[in-house]
């Protein structure tokens, strides 16, 4: 089997679906996705709450609300004078563009989408693939710092480069969402898990085809 379908295959057995990402709607996934930079997602879920509870998810309300109204819901992200900006530039992109309309905005070829996301500020490729897969439905590849962390341990690659890290998963990866999403999220999980900073070898589903791993045994 090929190695990159062989580590899929072993996550999944180890870890079990992950069932992300979790969100009550696609609209949250955007909000998440842009609060999530330099912060835990323990503090976005908070910031999210925050805003739920204050009638505030939704596109046209975030467009047209205070930056000061924003920013004392979201502070718990941290960031907070950018992040506010942020959002609320998006959603009057998101307004201007297909009137708040989800299913509008991410109707069209994912490479218009995904132009268009990285036109806004403060979203870079992570942040655009992270919106069209979870909250668009694109079948992308979502490249983050864990999927770099483990695909150079595994010798998958041997480069930093967003969009070359990309093409090798997209090159062997199904072009199927379901399948993109499961892969991102059971990478986070073994990045949290086993595969951290100081990895745990000894008890990693991997460790037979991992590069890093049969170093540290030599």
């Amino acid at each position: 089997m090929e190695r990159t379908a062989e580590v899929y295959r072993r996550l999944l057995a180890h870890y079990g679906p992950q069932h992300w990402w979790p969100a009550e709607s696609d609209f949250e996934v955007i909000v998440g996705a842009l609060l999530m930079p330099q912060t835990s997602w323990r503090n976005v879920e908070a910031a999210v709450a925050n805003l739920r509870a204050a009638g505030l998810l939704d596109p046209r309300r975030l467009a047209s609300a205070s930056l000061a109204t924003i920013g004392r819901h979201v502070r718990v992200a941290g960031l907070h004078r950018s992040k506010p900006a942020r959002l609320k530039a998006f959603c009057r992109h998101l307004v201007e563009r297909s009137g708040g309309d989800l299913e509008a905005y991410f109707g069209r070829p994912t490479e218009v989408v995904r132009a268009d996301l990285l036109d806004q500020s403060g979203v870079g490729p992570e942040t655009a693939d992270s919106i069209l897969l979870f909250a668009g439905r694109h079948p992308v590849f979502v490249v983050d710092a864990y999927t770099i962390r483990i695909g150079t341990r595994l010798g998958l690659f041997a480069t930093h480069d967003y969009d070359r890290v990309q093409a090798h998963f997209t090159a062997r990866v199904p072009r199927d969402v379901a399948v993109a999403q499961e892969w991102h999220a059971l990478l986070v999980e073994h990045a949290k898990t086993l595969c951290r900073p100081r990895p745990r070898c000894e008890a990693c589903p991997l460790r037979s085809i991992c590069a890093f791993a049969r170093g540290q045994r030599s």
